[in-house]
Formats: structure tokens, C-alpha cells, sequence
């Protein structure tokens, strides 16, 4: 962010002979210059533009300095590169860097129309919390919020990156669903205190295809970990199928979604499905030999021993229906470990150790994808109400799609390819910058001492390469 002129100097222990003195003298310096990367991605994605579709602005055209566009692309941006807060505008708002990101004609601010204004060109914290705080429907009374998101748009605009990102559809794809926590530390709207969790919070719904994010619910915790995913998967899976009819879909969750409407469900739209399932005794007693044969082999070799089983199960009251389980009878170190799933697929499509090892243990990576979502801050749900706490949570949201979408276009085959997004805004984003604007040009004079300006040159590169999106 931009550095403010004070003359005050800071003594330092010296160096040698030499005294240590530091001043913000600096000029227009921002620490944010790689942001010029998600701008790239921005021009070639439209993501931003497509989120700030989503909102209606009902203010008077004739009194808006800030447009739509600019205030949702100026938040996106500020998540992306680490501001969680509102408050932390009332500072970014003088960054001229920043500005370039969201599309400032004037990135001095020195053409604003009150005084008090000129020389902060971005939006402070009281305008931006208008996208966060209007209602669903904004009455004619209303003086200051005004500008209405509206949530099923950005529920479609999720699914319709996630098809832009592919040139051809794929054969087949799994979706991942997962529930978190999000601890709250007020009296939000639908806070409650969860017993498994230990703290009052929310409990938020994810859906991922590999990296892209489908969904993102926020929800109270008072619920079933299930609790409103059949009404996601028709959704998702409706949008997904209108634009790839052919392509086969597998969903993939812990014992948490093994439920019986989401199991009919599937089975009545051709969507396949690979639940954990929660052990009890009368599965355990169905690998009881197993479990006696992989504990003897333990104690003969002393190395970790499994082996895979799959049979038919009914359960006695809930299920409607027998299903094909898998179950996994392991003895470790520390004693027994028998493991089970619930699946729709055939043994002919996947084997059942294959299935349990290859396909239903990759839902592990799903825990760094929802990481990465705590690391955009999407837990900042701080507001009093679910409806502006949703907004928040989609705001993140977004700021995940732009960094997924670098990591995707302008990381391939670099040695950050795979990198999560700390990661690539510590060494990617966090750029220090003296930034100098004219009537013709913004130059952006980049640290000489940045590390990785070999990896910046080729991001750099593979963008440009990139068509623009019209």
C-alpha cells in the first residue's frame, strides 16, 4: 500500500560506522505491484465484471463517483492481496496502484469533486460497506444503500467460470462437497454453538470440481452437515449438464453427506456418488476375518497391513435400498482401523481397493482448497446478518476464482504451479513499487531487489499471450 510522507526519522542500531536512519520520505511506493498480474488475468477472464453484474445500483447516476464496477473490483483486489478489512480502505483509498486494478480514470484522485477527496481515488469503507449491507430489495426510502446483490446470480456466475475455464467439456468430473467451520465471536444472525466443533459458529457448505469453486453456502450450524446439499447438486449439476449433457458426474463427500436422499437422488439423474461411511457394528462384524488376518499380519511384520473387501449392505431402517460398500480392514500402530464408503459404481468401472485409494482418498485435497478460502477470508462473517455475512463469504469467493484463474493460466509449468495462495501472494503479489503517473503513462518501477523476477517474467508473458476478453 501506498507509503504517506512524514518527516519524523527512526534511528536504528548501526551498522558499523555507519548510522541506520529510516523516514517515510519514500514517495508513491505500494507494496502491491504484482496485483498488475491479476489485472492481466481480469482482462482475459472477466471475472470481476461478470461478479459485478450480479448487483444492481440503484443510486443517482448523476451523484456516483465510484461506480459499481470499480467499488466490487476494488474490494476483489484488496482480498487477493491480503486486506480483510473494511477499515484497511480508509488507507488503500490513497494507493494509486490499487486504482489501476480498479479501473480508476483518474489513479491520483486529484480530480475528485470535494476537497477533502482529492488525492484518494478509491472508495473508503463507508461506501464499500453498501455492497455488503443493502437488503434484497431496496426500498424508495432508503438513502444510502442501494446497491442490491442478487444471489442467485453469483450462485450461476460460480458454475459459469468453472465452464469457461474448459475449451472442450470433459469426459468426466467429480465434485467434491465439504462442510467447515467458521467461528463467529458476536451475536450474528444464525450463530449457534456446535458440539463437535466446540465454539459457536457457522457451517458453511463447499463444492469444488478439482480447484474451481461451484459453490459456497454460508449456513447456520444448527444442521445436518448434509442439510441443503440435494438443492446445490440440482442447481450445479442442472447448469453443468445444460451447457455438457454427456459429461458423467461423480460426487465425493465424507460420511457426513451419506444420506439417503442425496444416495436417491444421485440414482435418479445418473450421478454417480462415493460416500464415507460411518463404521458400526454390524459392518465391522462383515470383515471381522479381515480384520483378525491384517492384526496377525501386523504382529509378523510389524508394518502397517490392509486389505479391501466390498459386499452388498442395507441399513435396517434408513436406507430404501442395498448398495455396494467397500471396506478397507487396516491394523496400524496404534490398533484397528477399519474404514468403509457407499458407492454407485460398478466394480467393472473401479476395483474396490482402487476405488478406495485412488478415488475416494483424492477428496483429501478439497481440505487445502477450503484453506485457500480462509486464506482470501472468507471467516471474516463479522456483519450482524447471514444475508451480509453470504455477501462476504461470495466476495472471497470471487477473490478465489481471479487467484485460481493466475495459477491456472499464468503458473502453468512454473515451479508455482501447484502453489496455494499465500504462497503466490507472498512471492507473486507482494512487490514493492515506486509508482509515478503522467498525462500519457503510469510507470510502475519494481524493487530491484525482488527475487523472483525471472517467474514474474514468464507469468508476464503467458498472460499477454492470452486473448483479451471482449
Amino acid at each position: 500500500m501506498l507509503t504517506q510522507c512524514n518527516q519524523e526519522a527512526f534511528e536504528f542500531h548501526p551498522l558499523g560506522q555507519r548510522q541506520v536512519r529510516g523516514q517515510f520520505d519514500g514517495g508513491t511506493i505500494t507494496t502491491d505491484a504484482g496485483g498488475l498480474l491479476l489485472r492481466e488475468v481480469e482482462k482475459r477472464t472477466g471475472i470481476i465484471a461478470q461478479f459485478a453484474a450480479c448487483f444492481r445500483d440503484h443510486r443517482d447516476p448523476e451523484r456516483i463517483e465510484h461506480t459499481l464496477k470499480e467499488l466490487v473490483a476494488q474490494r476483489v483486489y484488496a482480498l487477493a492481496l491480503g486486506y480483510e478489512d473494511l477499515n484497511d480502505h480508509d488507507q488503500l483509498r490513497h494507493d494509486p496502484l490499487l486504482a489501476v486494478l480498479a479501473e480508476k480514470a483518474d489513479p491520483t484522485g486529484a480530480s475528485r469533486v470535494r476537497e477533502r477527496d482529492q488525492g484518494k481515488a478509491l472508495a473508503g469503507k463507508s461506501t464499500l460497506n453498501r455492497l455488503e449491507l443493502t437488503g434484497e430489495v431496496v426500498g424508495e426510502e432508503e438513502r444510502y444503500k442501494k446497491i442490491a446483490m442478487d444471489q442467485a446470480a453469483v450462485d450461476r456466475l460460480l458454475v459459469e467460470v468453472f465452464l469457461q475455464a474448459h475449451r472442450e467439456p470433459p469426459p468426466e468430473i467429480v465434485l467434491d462437497l465439504d462442510a467447515t467451520d467458521d467461528p463467529v465471536h458476536g451475536n450474528q444472525e444464525g450463530r449457534f454453538f456446535h458440539g463437535y466443533y466446540g465454539h459457536y459458529c457457522y457451517l458453511p457448505l463447499y463444492i469444488f470440481c478439482g480447484e474451481h469453486l461451484l459453490g459456497a453456502r454460508l449456513r447456520p450450524s444448527n444442521i445436518d452437515a448434509s442439510a441443503g446439499s440435494r438443492e446445490e447438486l440440482e442447481r450445479i449439476v442442472g447448469q453443468i449438464r445444460q451447457t455438457w449433457p454427456d459429461v458423467q458426474i461423480t460426487l465425493r463427500g465424507d460420511a457426513g453427506f451419506c444420506r439417503e436422499e442425496l444416495m436417491v437422488w444421485c440414482e435418479q439423474h445418473q450421478v454417480d456418488y462415493v460416500w464415507g461411511l460411518a463404521k458400526n457394528e454390524r459392518l465391522k462384524a462383515e470383515i471381522a476375518p479381515e480384520l483378525e488376518h491384517v492384526a496377525e499380519e501386523y504382529a509378523r511384520t510389524g508394518q502397517a497391513a490392509r486389505v479391501f473387501k466390498e459386499f452388498s449392505y442395507q441399513t435396517r431402517e434408513s436406507w430404501s435400498r442395498a448398495r455396494r460398500v467397500i471396506a478397507k480392514a487396516e491394523h496400524l500402530e496404534k490398533g484397528s482401523n477399519p474404514r468403509f464408503v457407499v458407492t454407485s459404481l460398478s466394480p467393472e468401472v473401479w476395483e474396490a481397493g482402487a476405488l478406495y485409494e485412488e478415488l475416494y482418498c483424492a477428496r483429501g485435497e478439497m481440505e487445502n482448497r477450503i484453506k485457500e478460502q480462509l486464506a482470501l477470508f472468507a471467516d471474516r462473517t463479522s456483519t450482524a446478518w447471514l444475508r451480509s455475512n453470504q455477501i462476504r463469504l461470495y466476495l472471497s469467493s470471487v477473490a478465489y476464482l481471479l487467484m485460481e484463474a493466475l495459477r491456472r493460466l499464468g503458473l502453468k509449468g512454473t515451479e508455482l504451479a501447484k502453489a496455494q495462495c499465500t504462497t503466490l501472494r507472498l512471492k507473486l503479489l507482494k512487490i514493492g513499487a515506486l509508482i509515478r503517473i503522467t498525462v500519457r503513462k503510469v510507470w510502475v518501477s519494481l524493487a530491484s531487489g525482488y527475487p523472483y523476477q525471472d517467474l514474474f517474467r514468464q507469468v508476464c508473458l503467458q498472460l499477454r499471450a492470452l486473448p483479451l476478453r471482449l
